[in-house]
């Protein structure tokens, strides 16, 4: 039946769908010939659903939530979600800043966003295996990469092979806002747009 599913994993929970209505409307003192006039569903078919012999649909589920004025996942005790906030600690980043990881884990692909301070001096230009796309958020960077020397703007973006010399600080003496995404064995950005037109 359509909006079930009725895999292994999932039949401990939809087993408990039809003792939780039976409660629910014992606990509102409600008749099924009551529930069946308010939600359209005949009595026959509210007494299978909460025997068990009949399979909860999103069909029936749906106006009997609407009925008891409870969320749909309280009608069919879906577990809870966890947090969904990543809590993940800054570190500083050499030759000042702070990089703040926005991704877990071992993926292709590592997010940060980075308050970088004034570095100051003669740039010190690194290579490394990589590939990495920089969007400046707030402030202005420098960039020096290759023998290019930019300076980007808040909504700039700057994307490049880490085998080419490069270095970047704050351009004006001002902590800059940067969000880096960065592959460490040359995974590219691959961004995908709808074309004008």
């Amino acid at each position: 039946m359509a909006g079930t599913d009725d895999s292994p994993a999932h039949r401990p929970v939809l087993d408990e769908v039809g003792p939780r209505l039976r409660r629910l409307r014992e606990q509102r003192a409600l008749t099924l010939a009551s529930l069946a006039e308010t939600t359209g569903i005949s009595k026959s078919t509210l007494s299978r659903l909460e025997s068990g012999e009949r399979k909860p649909s999103l069909e029936l589920l749906l106006p009997l939530a609407a009925a008891y004025r409870v969320p749909l996942d309280d009608l069919v005790g879906a577990p809870e979600v966890g947090d969904p906030r990543v809590r993940l600690a800054p570190r500083p980043l050499p030759h000042g800043g702070t990089a703040l990881p926005l991704s877990r884990g071992p993926g292709p692909l590592q997010a940060h966003k980075m308050v970088i301070t004034d570095r100051g001096g003669e740039p010190d230009l690194r290579t490394h295996e990589g590939y990495e796309w920089l969007c400046v958020l707030d402030g202005r960077l420098r960039l020096v990469l290759g023998t290019h020397d930019l300076v980007l703007g808040a909504g700039e973006v700057a994307e490049f092979d880490t085998k080419v010399p490069h270095w970047f600080s704050s351009a004006d003496g001002r902590p800059v806002e940067v969000l880096s995404l960065y592959g460490r064995q040359g995974e590219r950005m691959h961004v995908r747009a709808r074309p004008e037109g």
